[in-house]
């Protein structure tokens, strides 16, 4: 694992929260998930927002082909979502499983103020569907008491994303979002409220994260906390604006690290870590030991099979 600097800026999380904030209308909102979702049981898809205050340094969704030019300046609010999210809902002959947190954070700072996702819980609850979010926030633990409604009639799940153990390594490549620590204390609070608390495990970054001693404590820490399932990915995709970006941060927080992907991987979009399969095997044993399972089977998604990208 990368060691990286004791010191840190401690504005840094505030300089990567500040964007410039819009509204916009959606003209809708529910997306289908083709076929089984083998990562998290999904089926439908909601984003309250475009663009994320967490700006984490590996995200995809910076990607040209999503057309969010501006993913790290602004952040959109689809001021009608909750209005369309009802009547689509509605409209649904057969309930399901709508996730959350796929392409920005539904509990990033903003959401403190404009409670988009705590509204859409509300709604899910209303229609009795369940629920996975996927978020780095400790934000999800305002509304435990949602996700226990949404449990009571379907399914509520939570995913805490946690890449690293290490809080001063998680500043530089997660400069937005609370640090594992925090994080591990909010699965420890789901946990304990009754929720399906579950640790995505995912990119897990080449050269940086990508070390045994890493991995075996967030599974070890997750256990701890009473985490049912950890879904792993060993390795980071890169495409496009979204490659640039992130080599401009590992030139400015891990100096030489740029050279090694660029010698490792060239213009690949999956970059698999090197040695994955070795990592993957002792990670499942592992969460084998602890009782984690590693897929998203069988409280979403009885069906699904379980996945096998990025090793």
């Amino acid at each position: 694992m990368w060691r990286a600097p004791a010191r840190h800026s401690e504005g840094l999380a505030l300089r990567y929260t500040t964007c410039v904030i819009h509204e916009i209308r959606a003209k809708t909102l529910l997306s289908r998930v083709s076929g089984i979702d083998t990562w998290f049981g999904l089926d439908f898809g909601v984003n309250l927002y475009r663009g994320c205050q967490h700006h984490c340094i590996y995200c995809d969704s910076r990607s040209q082909c999503y057309g969010n030019d501006r993913f790290d300046e602004d952040v959109l609010v689809k001021a009608n979502a909750i209005d369309i999210l009802r009547g689509e809902l509605r409209r649904k002959r057969a309930r399901g499983i709508v996730g959350t947190g796929s392409m920005n954070d539904p509990y990033m700072p903003l959401e403190e103020k404009e409670r988009l996702t705590e509204r859409a819980l509300d709604v899910i609850a209303e229609h009795g569907f369940g629920v996975h979010v996927i978020t780095k926030s400790t934000l999800v633990l305002r509304d435990v008491a949602l996700l226990q409604k949404i449990a009571r009639r379907s399914t509520a799940a939570v995913s805490l994303t946690v890449t690293t153990a290490d809080d001063d390594l998680a500043r530089r490549i997660e400069p937005g979002a609370p640090p594992p620590s925090e994080r591990f204390r909010a699965l420890r609070e789901l946990a304990n409220a009754g929720i399906e608390a579950r640790v995505a495990l995912m990119p897990v970054l080449p050269f940086l994260e990508d070390s045994w001693d890493n991995v075996r404590a967030i599974v070890e820490r997750a256990s701890e906390c009473g985490v049912m399932a950890i879904v792993a990915s060993f390795g980071v995709t890169l495409r496009d604006r979204q490659r640039d970006y992130f080599y401009a941060r590992l030139d400015e927080h891990f100096p030489g690290l740029r050279e090694r992907y660029e010698a490792q991987y060239g213009d690949r979009y999956v970059c698999q870590a090197p040695g994955g399969e070795v990592l993957r095997t002792r990670f499942e044993a592992l969460c084998a030991e602890r009782g984690i399972r590693t897929s998203a089977r069988p409280l979403l998604a009885p069906s699904a099979v379980e996945p096998r990208l990025l090793d």
